[in-house]
């Protein structure tokens, strides 16, 4: 499985932005997505994920209310609508496909065995 984002840019404080992340090979509607971030120094963090149907999505706190995870298993994509950013939301996010098509728990980096590019989000404020 080969994964592509795409998106990511420069906004203001309050903007929004929606990531894209374009996967093939595989069975895309079998498999868990989740996003992920991270900044120099620090560890990937886990944003959101949604299981196979799109029926379950689960957020980090940092980003709940805000941010949107979603999917189009026709398109074989998985979106981020990234809502209200803050500069602290400023990061490389990464999108990442389990081999389980459940959402449930995935947190960390080891729950997923595919992982895109990262792309870049810079929130000035």
């Amino acid at each position: 499985v080969q994964l592509q984002a795409s998106g990511g840019g420069l906004v203001q404080a309050g903007g929004s932005l929606r990531l894209s992340c374009a996967a093939s090979g595989g069975t895309f509607s079998s498999y868990a997505l989740g996003w992920f971030r991270q900044t120099p120094g620090k560890e990937r963090e886990f944003v959101a994920n949604i299981n196979w149907s799109g029926g379950r999505t689960y957020y980090a706190d940092s980003v709940k209310g805000r941010f949107t995870i979603s999917r189009d298993n026709a398109k074989n994509t998985v979106y981020l609508q990234m809502n209200s950013l803050k500069p602290e939301d400023t990061a490389d996010y990464y999108c990442a496909a389990r081999t389980t098509p459940r959402a449930l728990g995935a947190q960390e980096r080891v729950d997923y065995l595919y992982w895109g590019q990262g792309t870049q989000v810079t929130v000035s404020s």
